[in-house]
C-alpha cells in the first residue's frame, strides 16, 4: 500500500504502478526512439496521476499532487530555457510529479538523478562500445541522452518505494 497514512487497498497500489508504469514504457520507448515525449503522453500521465490521487486517497492529496506539479513545471521550465534539459523531459517529470504530493519531491528528484546517472553511464558506454566519435552524426539516434527513461524509472521507483508492508 502507498505510505500516505490513509488505509488502501493493495490492489489499488499495483492498479498505481501499472498505469504509472505504462506511461514510463511510452515514454522511454518514445525518447528513445524519436528523442521526444508527446504532450499527449504528458497530460495523460498528469491527469491520470491526480485522478488516482482523488480516487485512491482522497481530496486533499489532489492538493499537494498539484501543487508539486506546477513546482516541477516552473523548475522544468526554468532548465528548459537555460539548455539544461529538454522541453518534453520537463513537461514529463512534471506530469510524473503529479502522482507524488509535495513530501515526496525530494525522493522523486533523487530517484530520477540517480536512475539517470545509471542511464548516463551505460548510455556513454554503449555509444563507446559502438564506435560512436564525439562528431555529431545525424540520424544515429546516439546524439542525445533520452532521460524520459531515467524520469519513467525514477517514478516508478519512487512508487515503490511508498509502498508499506504493514
Amino acid at each position: 500500500m502507498l505510505n500516505t497514512g490513509i488505509a488502501q487497498a493493495p490492489w489499488q497500489s499495483i492498479l498505481g504502478l501499472a498505469i504509472l508504469g505504462l506511461s514510463a514504457v511510452i515514454a522511454g520507448w518514445y525518447d528513445g526512439r524519436y528523442r521526444r515525449i508527446p504532450n499527449w503522453l504528458c497530460a495523460a500521465t498528469a491527469l491520470a496521476g491526480l485522478a488516482f490521487g482523488l480516487w485512491s486517497v482522497g481530496f486533499p492529496v489532489i492538493i499537494s499532487n498539484a501543487l508539486h506539479l506546477f513546482a516541477a513545471l516552473l523548475g522544468g521550465m526554468i532548465l528548459f530555457r537555460v539548455g539544461a534539459f529538454g522541453g518534453g523531459d520537463a513537461k514529463y517529470y512534471a506530469a510524473i510529479a503529479a502522482w507524488f504530493g509535495l513530501g515526496k519531491a525530494i525522493l522523486l528528484l533523487l530517484c530520477v538523478a540517480l536512475s539517470g546517472l545509471v542511464l548516463l553511464i551505460i548510455w556513454f558506454s554503449y555509444r563507446r562500445l559502438a564506435g560512436y566519435q564525439i562528431r555529431k552524426r545525424a540520424g544515429t539516434g546516439l546524439d542525445g541522452l533520452p532521460y524520459g527513461i531515467a524520469i519513467g524509472s525514477g517514478a516508478i521507483i519512487t512508487m515503490m518505494s511508498t509502498f508499506s508492508l504493514v
